[in-house]
């Protein structure tokens, strides 16, 4: 399992570096069923691995001018402060048994992995059909939507607090049309998004639980390798094709997540 699981950990850099998110989706999955990390730690090592990744995928993009400093701070800094936020207060006071339906026990760790399979489904739904935006975007000066984008910052912050996943699929549509900045450059600004938040989200994590640094930087180094053959694939592959083929695949998963997680629980990590 362990094997497989490093394979799909270097998956989750290549699609980073190749359609500048949608691999953070397939971190928390990675870890729970391949490495047995129970879910909510699981969430917390999601945020690293995604944030290291993200940052070392955002050098070449800012190099090809494709990182927007400005957009990035002002959706940036309520999705930093939600984040830290989330995980220091918001995670520790959930309960270990949420609550019952009959027989039906939906504990703190089921939570957090249906939670999470929504944001896959929802995620691959934004994959696969995605071709108004673009058209839209790539002409006009850029005009931003303050309190949309500062709204929108806080609402992804919390996601990404609660199930660890960086959320380039909702931080990128937001960016297009909410402050009309063209694909490729919201590809490129996301990125320095979602490592701020993911990293700074982490250090609310730092001192609640016990980490296995092993694991943690042997996946990063994985995923980060994956980026960089990401990146030079994405100069070779039409992205669109790409985008669509694996947002289906999310979506496979992500059903897989609620069926495994409401009618047979008890399964790996938990």
């Amino acid at each position: 399992m362990e094997i497989i699981g490093y394979i799909a950990s270097l998956v989750i850099g290549i699609s980073l570096g190749l359609i500048g998110g949608g691999g953070s989706i397939l971190t928390v999955p990675v870890l729970v069923y391949l490495f047995g990390v129970e879910p909510v730690l699981a969430t917390s090592y999601s945020l690293f691995i995604v944030g290291l990744s993200s940052l070392v995928g955002v050098i070449p993009k800012y190099k090809q001018g494709l990182v927007n400093l400005k957009t990035a701070l002002i959706f940036g800094i309520p999705a930093i402060a939600a984040v830290f936020a989330t995980r220091k207060f918001i995670v520790p006071v959930i309960p270990k048994q949420v609550f019952t339906l009959g027989d039906f026990i939906i504990t703190k760790s089921i939570l957090m992995m249906v939670l999470f399979a929504i944001l896959m489904v929802a995620a691959s739904v934004s994959m696969i059909r995605d071709k108004k935006k673009k058209a839209a975007a790539e002409n006009g000066a850029q005009k931003f939507n303050y309190p949309m984008i500062l709204l929108e910052g806080a609402v992804v912050g919390v996601l990404t607090g609660l199930v660890g996943a960086g959320g380039g699929f909702l931080i990128i549509p937001a960016l297009v049309l909410l402050s009309n900045l063209p694909m490729k450059q919201a590809v490129g600004t996301s990125l320095l998004i979602i490592a701020a938040k993911s990293l700074i989200g982490f250090t609310g994590d730092v001192y609640q639980y016990t980490m296995d640094w092993k694991l943690l930087l042997t996946v990063s180094a994985i995923a980060v390798a994956g980026i960089f053959i990401g990146d030079a694939l994405s100069k070779k592959i039409d992205g669109t094709k790409l985008k669509k083929g694996f947002g289906w695949f999310v979506l496979v998963m992500g059903i897989y997540i609620i069926v495994k997680e409401l009618f047979f629980p008890g399964g790996g990590g938990h």
